[in-house]
């Protein structure tokens, strides 16, 4: 049986939902949020974290998100040729517009169910990382969008980097250790819109797949349809209540830390019957290290019990984006 097939097949749980992690104890006790988050990874590879809007100084505005989905849905709801206009064929979907029935999960041959725009991080004139991190495109149909969506890509990179802050207290860094490694990393916000489904096929809204990134932050997850792949072989829902944010370990550091932090797979299930005709909306931004960055298995996380899985394997962060980008046919 290959992978797609065994994924595609397993029985769905009724397990327990993950247990969130208030965001607020952020502020009031930092190793326990470390403890308590940090173990979400270890055991799913996943963690929730609520009340983030009400968590000031560690949340997100909640009149800024909902501004970028109002932008987000009005670019999507432009003429197909308008929205094409901002499509760069061959350059990896990494900015502006990809069109629906492009990206395919790897292992499938059939389309996911999605339409994106990807937004990046802004560079000054003669960064080096220029070569590759290309130059946001912005559309001119939509006049509040630029603002809105680089105000919202700050907060979220933000955002992430104190949770790689209480991952460094979990793994016994220090909480500065991911810093200087993401400071200009190659991160993307992706502005997801799936249609509505009246003729799947063999598609869903998105295949299982793994992330290739550091870690994921999802806003937009409350509409049913993230599923996990838990450790018994079950598919997990993945429901959050409102003001709550899910966030995922992806591929770069599951090899960093040999596994320990593990990237699940995880997937987009159509919606059932009654929702089918309704579009679902979300907004990934997944954090990467600085291209440059070389992912070697850390110290502390090889022991006897759990040798070095990359021994000898150590590959930059550009080179292992490109391998894996070449995979789901976006490069």
């Amino acid at each position: 049986m290959s992978d797609t097939a065994f994924y595609d097949n397993a029985p769905l749980s009724t397990a327990s939902a993950i247990t969130p992690v208030p965001l607020a104890l952020y502020q009031s006790d930092r190793a326990a949020f470390a403890q308590t988050l940090g173990a979400s990874f270890e055991r799913y590879g996943f963690a929730i974290l609520t009340g983030l809007f009400d968590s000031e100084g560690a949340g997100l505005d909640k009149a800024l998100v909902d501004k970028a989905y109002a932008q987000t849905r009005a670019f999507f709801d432009l003429p197909a040729a308008s929205k094409y206009e901002y499509h760069e064929a061959g350059h990896g979907g990494a900015r502006g517009y990809t069109p629906f029935g492009v990206e395919t999960a790897k292992g499938y041959k059939a389309h996911d169910l999605k339409e994106f725009w990807h937004m990046g991080r802004d560079l000054p004139e003669g960064h080096p990382y220029r070569d590759h991190m290309r130059d946001n495109l912005w559309p001119e149909e939509v006049s509040e969008f630029k603002p809105a969506l680089q105000a919202l890509y700050a907060a979220l990179d933000d955002l992430g980097k104190k949770v790689l802050s209480a991952i460094a207290l979990y793994l016994n860094l220090a909480p500065d250790f991911f810093d200087n490694k993401v400071a200009l990393g190659n991160s993307v916000l992706r502005l997801l819109h799936y249609p509505p489904v009246t003729e799947a096929g063999d598609s869903v809204r998105a295949g299982a797949h793994g992330d290739i990134n550091a870690i994921t932050l999802l806003m937009g997850a409350e509409e049913p349809g993230l599923q996990l792949l838990d450790r018994d072989g079950s598919w997990l829902p993945v429901t959050p209540p409102e003001g709550a944010i899910v966030i995922n370990i992806g591929d770069m550091l599951s090899r960093l830390t040999n596994h320990v932090l593990p990237s699940t797979i995880h997937r987009v299930v159509n919606p059932a019957e009654a929702r089918s005709g309704f579009s679902r909306y979300s907004m990934p931004f997944f954090l990467h290290f600085e291209s440059p960055y070389l992912i070697e298995t850390l110290e502390n996380c090889v022991t006897t019990e759990r040798p070095d899985q990359y021994a000898g394997q150590a590959i930059t962060a550009y080179d292992f984006l490109m391998q894996r980008l070449r995979e789901i046919k976006l490069a």
